[in-house]
């Protein structure tokens, strides 16, 4: 498993225990957005950066389409 995979699932853990949301249904969200793999992506960014940043990029991913960068 890639560094990339692994802290993609904890970001998608971690958000979605911020939201108290399942980390199904928070899946589910991303994908319908097509979203998925632009927060993927974004591994180096959200990687280097606070966790909370990372929430906030992708609430603008949610809302906007759009990073929040």
């Amino acid at each position: 498993m890639t560094e990339e995979m692994k802290f993609f699932m904890y970001l998608l853990e971690y958000y979605a225990a911020f939201k108290e949301k399942k980390t199904g249904d928070v899946l589910k969200e991303w994908d319908t957005h097509g979203i998925t793999q632009k927060i993927y992506d974004n591994y180096w960014g959200y990687h280097t950066e606070a966790i909370e940043n990372a929430y906030m990029d992708i609430d603008s991913l949610l809302s906007t389409g759009k990073h929040a960068w």
